[in-house]
């Protein structure tokens, strides 16, 4: 029964980790095992300088299932992923922008305009190059370089032909703002 409901779990967080668009987390307070978990599974993440991490599992006699093993790996490398999931020991702002856990911090009334204001600079740019770029990331980095600048490439050759490249080209040379239509 608990493995039927952690899958459900599972596919939760690839779900997250596969959408789309892209996916700011804004943390104002703790986030905790899955929480951080969830943190981590979105592209980026803000956070109030008072928020408080951890992946505390091991101290419950299971591990992080959420795919807190990897994704805390690569955003803060795996020494201090190693230190931060095997103690278990909870972890403040300060420390998760130093290790690259959040990309910035805020107070508490300027969390959520941050958020919005750095969602609305992507939402403004074209949103099938914003997808493939995300794709491109991802996914080069579940290769070694010499095939993740292959992959960028491949992102790269899809926008070639789109009516938004046609257009943020017409834009630049034309000195205007680029009305882009995803497609």
């Amino acid at each position: 029964q608990w493995m039927a409901q952690h899958e459900i779990i599972e596919q939760q967080y690839a779900a997250l980790i596969n959408a789309p668009v892209p996916v700011i987390a804004a943390v104002n307070g703790h986030a905790f095992a899955g929480g951080l978990e969830m943190v981590l599974a979105c592209d980026f993440a803000y956070a109030v300088k008072t928020a408080r991490f951890a992946l505390t599992e091991v101290t419950l006699g299971i591990m992080p299932g959420a795919g807190g093993t990897q994704t805390l790996a690569r955003a803060a490398g795996e020494r201090r992923a190693k230190e931060i999931i095997l103690t278990g020991q909870p972890f403040g702002a300060e420390e998760a922008h130093a290790w690259g856990i959040v990309n910035s911090l805020h107070e508490a009334e300027a969390l959520m305009p941050a958020a919005l204001a750095a969602a609305a600079r992507i939402a403004a740019n074209a949103p099938l190059a914003v997808r493939e770029a995300r794709r491109s990331i991802h996914g080069g980095l579940q290769m070694g370089l010499d095939a993740g600048m292959r992959f960028e490439i491949e992102c790269y050759n899809r926008l070639i032909p789109t009516e938004d490249r046609h257009e943020g080209i017409r834009a630049f040379n034309e000195k205007r703002k680029p009305q882009f239509k995803g497609r």
